[in-house]
């Protein structure tokens, strides 16, 4: 009975499924936060030091960069959900998640007070570090998708 179980477990997509389903809940209740001005605020420090984002609060304002990001985000989040359904529309998905996860990893790097200091520098996690090295996990699970959602080969 357990090896039939484990054989239907390594045969499944159940793996994909669930990694789909979490990253578009992620995607929701990051986006939903960005419409509120406690995200808005808690996100200066982090677009106004990146070489990649900082443009944002020139182009649209410290609430309008915000806004932006979350229409980005349950963009990205919404066509994950269509992947469900459809291949084209999650793989379109998971490219802006991929993006999306490997812009916020920079932040490690632009935001300063990375590293705690006291603690010798890296890699003791200060600030906004120990929240934003989650989303290397984040990535993993996009490329996973980008993966499962690319065009079968042709033979």
């Amino acid at each position: 009975m357990q090896a039939t179980w484990l054989r239907r477990f390594q045969r499944s997509n159940g793996d994909v499924i669930f990694m789909r389903a979490a990253l578009v809940v992620i995607f929701a209740a990051f986006g939903y936060a960005k419409w509120f001005d406690y995200e808005a605020q808690g996100l200066v420090p982090l677009i106004g030091n990146s070489p990649l984002l900082s443009w944002m609060h020139q182009a649209f304002g410290i609430r309008g960069a915000s806004y932006a990001l979350g229409v980005a985000e349950w963009s990205f989040g919404l066509l994950l959900l269509a992947g469900f359904w459809s291949r084209r529309l999650g793989l379109l998905g998971a490219i802006g998640s991929t993006v999306t996860y490997l812009t916020t990893l920079t932040l490690i790097f632009s935001t300063p007070g990375a590293w705690e200091p006291s603690a010798g520098g890296f890699p003791a996690m200060a600030g906004a570090t120990s929240f934003l090295i989650k989303d290397l996990v984040l990535l993993a699970g996009s490329l996973v998708l980008l993966k499962a959602d690319l065009p079968a080969e042709q033979a």
